[in-house]
């Protein structure tokens, strides 16, 4: 499971790779540290063209008597069946732009948090998960006021070797060029479905680890 990934790149970096156009390009804030309720870009579909916005990661999950809790992942054995996460799945995908993501090393205390980051020429090239969005209307802490706000969440699937040698339970699912991108956002259902496996363990490599996910992530 993922819980903190970075995405370093400006609004004009990411508007290229991802090609949305200038003016459907918001204002976006690069960030070392992205953790569950934080706001971060997003790349989806409006009235045919690719728009770069920000969204708050964490779907919202109502609990009886409880503070609503976030749900940043999206399981890809669950995603057809359930009903939290079906309709978005066949409606409303998105990608999440990042350039690292970051997971605990099971079973060791203190955790190990361990950045991993895409293989290439630049330090950490950007990329995507495979992400589904949601409009939410509700509170978001327990007896808290109503709000309105746009959430995502981003698909997991089996890990691959080398995220399996540090977390054996999931790993994201990373999209790396424009036509996965293209079939993600506007494929059926079960073509975007039939896209959802493991990441090439051999395309990723470890950029950074450390005793606290708070650890120095200049260059994240």
């Amino acid at each position: 499971m993922c819980n903190l990934y970075s995405q370093s790149r400006s609004r004009d970096e990411v508007a290229r790779v991802f090609r949305v156009p200038h003016n459907r390009a918001a204002v976006i804030t690069p960030a070392q540290a992205i953790f569950p309720g934080h706001s971060a870009a997003v790349v989806r579909l409006t009235d045919g063209d690719r728009e770069l916005a920000e969204m708050s990661w964490g779907f919202v999950l109502p609990q009886d008597g409880r503070a609503p809790r976030r749900v940043t992942n999206t399981r890809d054995d669950k995603v057809l069946s359930s009903r939290f996460w079906s309709s978005s799945f066949k409606a409303r995908r998105c990608l999440v732009p990042a350039t690292s993501f970051c997971e605990p090393h099971d079973g060791r205390k203190p955790a190990t948090w361990h950045w991993f980051a895409l293989k290439g020429e630049e330090p950490r090239p950007l990329f995507a998960f495979a992400g589904i969005w949601q409009s939410y209307k509700g509170p978001l802490k327990k007896d808290g006021p109503i709000v309105e706000t746009e959430t995502y969440s981003f698909m997991t699937t089996e890990p691959n070797a080398l995220t399996q040698s540090i977390n054996h339970e999931r790993c994201p699912l990373l999209l790396t060029d424009e036509a996965q991108c293209q079939t993600w956002l506007t494929g059926t259902p079960e073509a975007a479905f039939a896209m959802i496996k493991p990441f090439d363990g051999e395309r990723l490599r470890i950029v950074q680890e450390g005793f606290s996910k708070r650890d120095d992530m200049a260059a994240a």
